[in-house]
């Protein structure tokens, strides 16, 4: 089943069904929707499609796989071509409307020195005629995204880039439309966005059930898709260990240095600009401190991972000794709803996103959080769901609770957030997972089902 992408699905499309020239970018973490996403798009192509799936081998067995790819598309005895030019100079001599697509393209060009498969396919690319297009995929984000890169090769070279990232929690619903407000926060908040890991949930079964079977269980498809697949490339470079000090919440820079009882010599430093370039980890700063250090905050982004980390890696010797329903009762259970609170705020965050975009928010500058210093009370704090508008900060009290929310409640919120001095705050609104008593003109109310319509 096919959801959503359909920005990115009608880019390819409009792109490879064209009368001109087309080198496309598609790059995305591994199961992403990456090749389900050319798949769909490939339907409408009104020719031939060469795909190639690139492996880890030398280049001239890449080369002889390509080969015999080339050769079963147009049904001829298999031939070896000696190089990539001749493969592309036999592919432009049909005269017929081709597109190839070429991935998993980090392993070809981890076969040669830096640069030097990224050349070969400069000059493919150069000498394209318009009836052949080309789609080059890979999974290693920071590796395809030296391609773009002004010293690389191919820079400039392609017609269109898509960076496909995860589906948000809206998008993300399309896979389990029919269940209540709340178990789509918990579905979401849990296993993310990736659509092979939505694809695979067991929804005629407990949100608890899958996580014991499919998380926590040593064999679970979940944990060995976690540790052999979205690892797999983290593993081989860097420090596991600021994974799962962040998961566990210690966010600030100093507290994974005192977790990895490390020196502060540019080590840890280095770790976390490839972790971020890799889009494992975000870089967080209050919207209203975005240059103050003592303020930034890191982040493991994909959901399912960050319940590994919170809940899995530092507890494998526990889980074997006592078993996947006894851990998840006594560890899990206790602390999956605070768990759960803290990603709903950031669906909050993902709604205002989505509204921003469609162009349904007016003069919106940036979303995020706000810190404030309350001196004179001697507090600080942090609201987690602010945006700033052109006038001021708007300020969201976000709560998931089981009932709906009563008057009495957002009155006792508004007069803590009143009683903060030098708070440049020009409106403070309510969104409650469950909705609320009552209606109020005067107030923006927001309800769990609001943000699913």
């Amino acid at each position: 089943m096919f959801y959503n992408r359909i920005k990115e699905l009608n880019t390819i499309r409009k792109s490879i069904n064209g009368s001109k020239k087309a080198i496309i970018l598609l790059y995305g973490k591994r199961r992403v929707g990456k090749s389900a996403l050319i798949k769909e798009a490939i339907k409408t192509f009104n020719g031939i499609y060469i795909n190639y799936t690139c492996v880890k081998s030398s280049f001239k067995g890449n080369l002889k796989l390509f080969s015999k790819s080339i050769c079963e598309t147009f049904d001829i005895p298999n031939v070896e071509f000696d190089t990539l030019d001749d493969a592309f100079l036999f592919i432009e001599k049909q005269k017929k409307r081709i597109c190839i697509i070429i991935d998993e393209y980090q392993y070809l060009k981890e076969t040669m020195k830096d640069g030097e498969v990224d050349s070969y396919f400069q000059k493919i690319c150069d000498e394209l005629s318009p009836h052949i297009k080309l789609v080059m995929c890979g999974s290693y984000i920071s590796m395809m995204k030296e391609l773009l890169t002004q010293d690389n090769p191919l820079f400039g070279r392609f017609t269109e880039i898509i960076h496909l990232e995860e589906m948000d929690y809206y998008d993300s619903a399309s896979f389990y439309k029919k269940k209540n407000i709340d178990d789509k926060i918990i579905l979401y908040s849990i296993f993310g966005g990736s659509p092979y890991v939505l694809e695979n949930i067991d929804y005629d079964i407990s949100i608890a059930d899958n996580i014991k079977q499919k998380i926590i269980r040593q064999n679970g498809l979940f944990r060995t898709h976690i540790e052999n697949v979205m690892l797999s490339e983290i593993n081989k470079w860097f420090d596991v260990r600021i994974l799962e000090a962040i998961g566990n919440g210690q966010v600030k820079y100093s507290e994974i240095l005192t977790t990895l009882n490390e020196k502060d010599n540019g080590y840890l430093d280095k770790q976390i600009k490839h972790l971020i370039n890799m889009e494992t980890i975000s870089k967080l700063n209050p919207i209203n401190k975005q240059s103050d250090k003592k303020k930034t905050f890191y982040e493991i982004n994909d959901n399912l991972m960050r319940f590994y980390f919170a809940f899995i890696f530092s507890n494998m010797s526990k889980i074997e000794s006592i078993g996947e329903d006894a851990f998840y009762e006594n560890v899990v259970k206790k602390s999956i709803d605070s768990y759960i609170d803290k990603r709903f705020e950031k669906i909050v965050q993902q709604y205002f996103k989505r509204l921003s975009k469609n162009g349904k928010l007016r003069n919106i500058e940036n979303i995020g959080s706000y810190w404030y210093d309350d001196q004179k009370n001697h507090k600080n704090g942090q609201f987690d769901c602010v945006l700033k508008m052109n006038n001021g900060y708007k300020v969201y009290e976000v709560k998931r609770l089981k009932n709906k929310m009563s008057e009495k409640v957002i009155n006792k919120e508004l007069s803590q957030i009143n009683s903060i001095n030098d708070l440049n705050v020009t409106e403070v609104g309510f969104v409650s997972s469950s909705g609320f008593e009552f209606k109020d003109n005067k107030i923006e109310l927001i309800s769990g089902r609001e943000l699913y319509e």
